[in-house]
């Protein structure tokens, strides 16, 4: 299980780095707080914008939406992110954020269906997946990474 969890939250991590966030950290040790029980976390910092703009949401979107498909393409199950419980909170962090753009929820639906596709294509190329490969490597021996870590792994693997 440790192993999936480190491959999701690479996904995150490297898309984040990909889309131009900023990586705080990422761990398989999470803090038990009063919040949702998880098994990994990744702390990711945002440019504040007020509201904020469609490329700020679009990216963010493709950040959440990266855990998931990481571990779809790690196990080679193909779900769909809404009916896996392990998801849920990521899933319902995208299904509320895409409301800002698409209010209608068939058209809200198909859009994120567009964005995991879009993301299953982009990290099942050889050197994105080798990134996202290197940083669950790195999480796995030392159990939290800080984010200038994570970037140093991207910028080996970067060739877009």
């Amino acid at each position: 299980m440790e192993e999936i969890n480190a491959y999701h939250e690479s996904g995150h991590a490297y898309m984040a780095v990909r889309v131009g966030a900023r990586v705080l950290q990422v761990t398989l040790e999470p803090e038990w707080d009063d919040g949702p029980s998880r098994y990994a976390d990744i702390a990711v910092e945002w440019p504040r914008e007020s509201p904020p703009s469609r490329a700020l949401i679009d990216r963010q979107l493709l950040v959440i939406l990266a855990g998931p498909v990481a571990e779809m393409l790690y196990t080679g199950d193909k779900f769909h992110p809404a009916m896996v419980a392990e998801w849920r909170a990521d899933w319902r962090h995208a299904w509320r954020l895409a409301a800002l753009i698409h209010a209608d929820d068939q058209q809200r639906m198909k859009y994120l269906e567009q964005l995991c596709a879009g993301v299953h294509e982009t990290l099942n190329e050889a050197h994105h997946w080798a990134a996202v490969a290197a940083i669950a490597d790195h999480l796995l021996a030392h159990e939290t990474i800080e984010g200038e870590e994570v970037e140093e792994i991207v910028r080996q693997w970067r060739v877009d």
